[in-house]
């Protein structure tokens, strides 16, 4: 008899954003006549930038002629993209990073569930919450937890963000061997600064921890004292894997392009005590299941770093800030606290009531789609995210909708 693997369900029924798509949907169905705007999911909704549209022709060009045509590519990505990533992400900020420390990927939420595979299943775990569900849930597949209580799973150290810490977690007072970081922070885009980051780092050092850490969305970091990576910090490298993507910088959500930093210093250890290189284990298991993103798709990323491609990109990331700048503008206008905005493309708003209940509100009284905050962690009920990547007549429209419900 075929068995499934039991730890799947300890998962909650469905996924959040399958969640928010079946109730908009049945919206939409039964009122065909009223247009939804949806600031919810953090998809991107403008164009690429034409350099990446410019590359994607050209490579498309070297795939139609024998002389130039790309079969199997190297399963961490080509050498051209990895050496870009160096030159123009890391080094600029004093970071050593080398090529062969840069795993390119179709995305970080593949890395971000995918790497925890290669750590053993009885280490523990700390969680920011409220959190992007995706650190959560693959170690519930894992069967690193146990059972859903109360909304938290037994087995977790949850590391709550709240009005009251600046929804930057404070290190816990019981050790951890793996934390997840996410800054700028989704959903509530709060940024982190070096202290709090150094912190984090001495606290890993000090228990033989590793901190995932993800900077999807650093390209939207204005503030010029908050780090874009974690490399920036001190000793990181020795306890730090960092995942980057071109979704949010260069709107490749649908095109799936990102990269995984994992350092050659880094360290874990066997049940018998034996030290073997993070680095060396991930190359093993990404080199086994993944067969590498796809040439074209790797010339339109690495595009994005001539001079060009940095001001499209630059210009990209500016249009929506100034979509999440209104969006923070309106919130606090109708009388209400909000954080992200400024250094976050996400403003997480304090709504102080059911967070669901605010989403059907905001859905069936404004036809406006947000993300209830009790979706990302217990932390998050009483706030809603709302996005700010769509159009700018659609956010206009869609604050005017707002405005009218709630004044």
């Amino acid at each position: 008899m075929i068995r499934i693997n039991d730890n799947y369900t300890k998962l909650k029924t469905s996924y959040l954003f399958s969640d928010i798509a079946k109730r908009v949907s049945a919206y939409v169905a039964a009122n065909p006549a009223k247009p939804v705007i949806r600031l919810g999911i953090g998809d991107v909704t403008e164009p690429l930038p034409q350099v990446c549209i410019d590359a994607l022709h050209a490579a498309t060009d070297e795939m139609a002629q024998r002389a130039t045509f790309k079969g199997y590519g190297p399963e961490q990505g080509y050498a051209f993209l990895r050496e870009a990533v160096v030159q123009h992400e890391f080094a600029p900020r004093g970071c050593h990073v080398a090529p062969d420390e840069v795993f390119v990927s179709d995305g970080s939420k593949c890395d971000c569930g995918n790497l925890q595979e290669i750590f053993a299943d009885d280490i523990r775990l700390a969680i920011p919450d409220p959190v992007y569900p995706v650190y959560v849930d693959t170690n519930v597949m894992a069967g690193r937890t146990g059972a859903n209580i109360d909304g938290r799973y037994a087995g977790v150290t949850y590391l709550d963000s709240t009005p009251a810490n600046g929804y930057v977690p404070a290190i816990p007072s019981t050790p951890a061997d793996l934390i997840y970081l996410c800054f700028p922070n989704n959903p509530t885009g709060a940024v982190a600064t070096k202290a709090q980051l150094a912190a984090w780092v001495a606290y890993a050092k000090a228990n033989r921890a590793i901190i995932l850490f993800d900077a999807a969305y650093e390209a939207y970091i204005r503030d010029p004292a908050i780090p874009h990576s974690i490399y920036e910090i001190e000793g990181a490298r020795d306890v730090a894997i960092e995942f980057r993507s071109y979704s949010k910088i260069a709107g490749f959500t649908g095109t799936r392009c990102a990269y995984t930093i994992v350092p050659k210093a880094l360290k874990a250890w066997d049940a018998a005590g034996h030290e073997h290189s993070v680095h060396d284990l991930w190359n093993r298991r990404h080199t086994t299941k993944f067969n590498g993103v796809a040439y074209p798709i790797q010339r339109a990323a690495v595009a994005i770093y001539s001079d060009e491609g940095k001001a499209q990109t630059r210009a990209l990331t500016d249009f929506y800030l100034g979509n999440a700048a209104r969006i923070r503008a309106a919130v606090t206008s109708l009388g209400f606290s909000c954080i992200g905005g400024d250094n976050a493309p996400y403003i997480w708003v304090k709504v102080g009531r059911d967070s669901w209940e605010f989403f059907d509100l905001l859905l069936n009284n404004a036809q406006v789609v947000c993300t209830p905050g009790a979706g990302f962690g217990r932390c998050g009920e009483g706030h809603v995210r709302i996005s700010a990547f769509n159009s700018r007549d659609n956010v206009e429209q869609a604050l005017a909708r707002i405005a009218a419900v709630l004044q």
